[in-house]
């Protein structure tokens, strides 16, 4: 070997030696700034994972329920405070007074499944049958206690509540609050004999009626608020009938939030240690250049100051305006209209100051057609329940007879020039919106309610308790020798006479007696005091 690669051997030796030198330098300052990271060339450390037995117990999820909707809510106050407040008066009572008093929370609670169902729901085409079970069997036993218990002397007490209770169809009808009003007719006229009866002797018998009453006020407010025009159905998104009852008799929500994700898996056996919180997270931003502000906020308020600056510039203020070119304007380029999609415009006001976001023009109301130029709805005479319905016959050639029983309630709309007759004993008759009407009655249980019925003419062979007029105008009212003592209460009426028969042992015809129509009120001592006006000769 020659002298020249000797020396460059040694000068590489030397190098070497150098470099490592340097490097367990740097490595013994590693060692002394972190003491716990491993020793140069060390083995690494194995991290032991814990078992699934010591790991913090997972917390399940939580399921959040929707509140029922604002007419279950209502609902369920009328329950929880009227009817409850009247069960609890009926136990101080005692049965059978009792009994009927919890049979009507059940109807209560199938009439709130119902209204739960077409808040959920589309509208069938025809009720199912089991729609209506609950509240069908409810009002059957109310009526069923009242019926077997005749000889008790809390008769009244269960008449009372039986009649009240026909109020729960209300759903059915397309005025309900007016339907639920006169229901309740029925349930005054023996609600009355008990007032009667205790009044000043146990005011818990009054104040068990009292009650009675209170839930059908409640009911009419109720409805009032939720239901003016009608039992509304969920015809939007809602699922089929059956569905949404099985849903509600179930107790499902009508909606819950979705399972938090699962937590992520461990990491296999054998890794590393996890890298310590904050390593692998994204450094902050960097700060602004030095000078540069952040551009200020705008104010969520106006600057009148700024508004006021802008009337000083009068005309010169459309000098920032663009003229719009031909080739822009959708009403010369069909191809631009039918490229675009214009945004509804929305119904509220918006922001006064904005001129996209005003209101639409107010759309005059429709008026309703007359009735002549309206669809004529097929004649309706059926029995659902303990309740007929006798609807638009239109003159029809014969008599339209009514089988009635005592349980029997009957309503009588839109039907013209027909004559109706009730045979047997029913319990209420109940017209509205008829025009040459003529009504033949045996014996009702309460009293018969006319609304706005023209041309109406009523013969009453049997007994009839009361009669209750409302804008009728034209009426004839033929009595019976059984019901001289019926009482008739008229509302806004006109021309209403009552024809009696000739009394005993006279060959007198039928008297006729008009209805005063003209009422005479004047103050005395404080008071407004009403008589009828009379006119002599």
């Amino acid at each position: 070997m020659t002298t020249n690669h000797m020396n460059s051997f040694t000068t590489l030796i030397k190098r070497l030696e150098a470099a490592t030198s340097r490097l367990e330098d740097m490595a013994s300052s590693l060692e002394s700034s972190n003491p716990s990271s491993p020793a140069a060339g060390g083995s690494i450390t194995k991290i032991s994972i814990a078992s699934p037995n010591n790991a913090s117990p997972s917390i399940p999820p939580t399921t959040v329920v929707k509140p029922p909707p604002g007419q279950i809510e209502d609902f369920d106050a009328l329950i929880n405070k009227e009817v409850k407040n009247f069960i609890e008066l009926s136990k101080k009572i005692g049965e059978p007074v009792e009994a009927q008093a919890k049979t009507v929370l059940q109807a209560f609670e199938a009439e709130r499944t119902y209204i739960y169902v077409t808040l959920k729901a589309k509208k069938p085409e025809q009720q199912p049958q089991d729609l209506l079970t609950d509240l069908r069997n409810a009002s059957t036993e109310i009526n069923n206690i009242r019926e077997s218990n005749r000889q008790s002397p809390l008769f009244n007490h269960l008449s009372a509540v039986a009649e009240g209770v026909m109020a729960l169809g209300w759903f059915l009808e397309p005025r309900p609050a007016e339907f639920v009003r006169e229901s309740i007719a029925g349930a005054e006229f023996y609600g009355n004999r008990v007032l009667t009866q205790y009044k000043g002797k146990d005011e818990t018998h009054v104040a068990y009626l009292q009650a009675y009453y209170q839930i059908f006020k409640s009911l009419v407010s109720y409805i009032k608020n939720h239901y003016p025009t009608g039992l509304t159905w969920n015809n939007r998104d809602g699922v089929d009938v059956m569905e949404a009852l099985k849903q509600v008799q179930s107790g499902s929500p009508m909606g819950a939030s979705p399972p938090p994700p699962p937590p992520p898996p461990p990491p296999p056996a054998g890794a590393g240690a996890p890298p310590p919180a904050g390593a692998g997270a994204p450094p902050p931003p960097p700060p602004p250049p030095a000078g540069q502000a952040l551009p200020p906020k705008k104010s969520s308020g106006g600057d009148m100051s700024a508004v006021f600056n802008q009337l000083n510039q009068g005309s010169a203020i459309t000098s920032s305006l663009r003229k719009v070119d031909k080739s822009e304007m959708t009403h010369k380029n069909p191809s631009l209209r039918a490229g675009s999609i214009v945004p509804e415009r929305s119904t509220s006001m918006g922001s006064v100051t904005s001129p996209t976001s005003r209101g639409k023009s107010p759309v005059p109301s429709k008026k309703p057609k007359p009735e002549s130029m309206r669809a004529k709805k097929p004649a309706r005479k059926q029995l659902d329940g303990s309740k007929w319905y006798i609807e638009h016959h239109d003159s029809p050639a014969d008599i339209i007879e009514i089988p009635a029983q005592l349980s029997h309630s009957i309503l009588i709309s839109h039907c013209n020039k027909a004559i109706v007759k009730v045979n047997g004993k029913a319990n209420a008759i109940s017209i509205d919106n008829c025009a040459g009407l003529s009504v033949i009655v045996d014996s009702l249980v309460s009293s018969i309610d006319v609304v706005k019925a023209p041309k109406f003419a009523l013969q009453i062979d049997g007994v009839v308790p009361t009669i209750l007029l409302d804008q009728v105008d034209g009426a004839t009212i033929y009595l019976s020798e059984e019901s001289l003592t019926t009482e008739i209460f008229t509302s806004k009426c006109s021309n209403v006479n009552i024809v009696v028969p000739p009394k005993e042992a006279m060959d007198d015809d039928s008297k006729e007696l008009p209805v005063p129509e003209q009422i005479r009120t004047f103050i005395k001592d404080g008071v407004a005091v009403s008589e009828i006006v009379e006119h002599s000769g």
